[in-house]
């Protein structure tokens, strides 16, 4: 489907994309005063919603964008705007702005939000998914560093991503696709859309929230399938030499779901038995949750919970 035949939803209406559009005094537009979430739709259904529709209230309350309406209303206009496209898979992103004001920087104290869904179709997820992205991760630690948390809440995901503009123009002068950013101790955050793991050998490692990185919803699905097989996990304080040195590596994110690494900084990382293990477990959650366990059921692939596991961190097998 061609981008000129989707319908996109603003404020309350469906339009033919081509047609979308929010006033030049919006103050998303003048100023990135706006918040928004990006959501996986697998088989209909909206992946892991509730979790993304506390994210989106969480960033609202961090920028107090007030915009009075409810998850149960919001997530009604992304069905509405799924139905109308015809789409069972995709990726939607949800953005409220704090409206149109009346001039300068300072918020007026009444909000009258803009609220705008796009959509974007995308391959059926689960198991035996075609990829999102083909081939491993290539990453470059950029020198644009993350904004630190008490200048914009690192929690609150909004509209001002100068920063991982920033971060993603330096890939310019190497083969990379994704952007490693470091806190202002020159430490690991996350990736310019992402968020990062990576194995030592003992344990899965990732930047803990206590630094400028996001809360990601796939970061918290894998910590949760982590836990759930005994995988040892820290969230801790990390150097790029950690990352570079490690066993394995992946990045997380909505609709790239768990993608391995192939290099960071020319370094060869690779995948390994732990990500190939955590991509298993994640398609298999999505399968049964989204798609009634059909490829689960059918004999396409087997089902690492049901099966018996897969290889742990250490190379042994685990239970499921």
């Amino acid at each position: 489907m061609a981008d000129d035949e989707l319908y996109y939803h603003v404020d309350g209406d469906l339009v033919p994309a081509a047609e979308a559009s929010v006033s030049v005094r919006d103050r998303g537009f003048l100023y990135g005063d706006a918040v928004f979430e990006t959501v996986r739709v697998y088989g209909g259904e909206l992946f892991r919603w509730a979790d993304h529709a506390e994210r989106l209230a969480d960033s609202a309350a961090a920028i107090s964008l007030d915009h009075g309406l409810s998850p149960t209303e919001l997530g009604a206009r992304v069905t509405e705007t799924l139905e109308a496209n015809d789409l069972a898979d995709a990726a939607v992103r949800l953005s409220i702005t704090r409206g149109v004001g009346s001039g300068g920087l300072t918020p007026d104290p009444e909000v009258d939000p803009t609220v705008v869904i796009q959509v974007e179709p995308l391959p059926r997820g689960g198991v035996n998914a075609e990829p999102v992205r083909e081939g491993p991760a290539t990453l470059q630690t950029v020198k644009t560093r993350r904004v630190p948390d008490a200048a914009i809440p690192a929690a609150a995901k909004t509209h001002n991503y100068v920063n991982g503009v920033l971060a993603r123009l330096e890939l310019r002068v190497s083969d990379a696709d994704e952007a490693v950013m470091l806190d202002g101790d020159g430490h690991l955050a996350e990736g310019a859309t992402s968020n990062v793991f990576f194995v030592d050998g003992d344990a899965l490692r990732t930047p803990s929230l206590d630094g400028p990185v996001l809360p990601g919803i796939t970061r918290a699905e894998v910590l949760d399938i982590a836990d759930a097989e005994g995988i040892p996990v820290t969230e801790g304080s990390f150097t790029p030499d950690d990352l570079r040195n490690a066993a394995e590596a992946f990045l997380t994110g909505t609709t790239r779901e768990i993608r391995p690494v192939g290099t960071v900084d020319g370094i060869e990382v690779g995948g390994g038995p732990v990500t190939t293990l955590l991509q298993r477990l994640y398609d298999a959650r999505v399968e049964r949750e989204c798609y009634g366990g059909q490829r689960l059921s059918d004999g396409r692939s087997d089902d690492p919970e049901q099966s018996g596991g897969g290889d742990g961190v250490d190379g042994t097998q685990t239970d499921a």
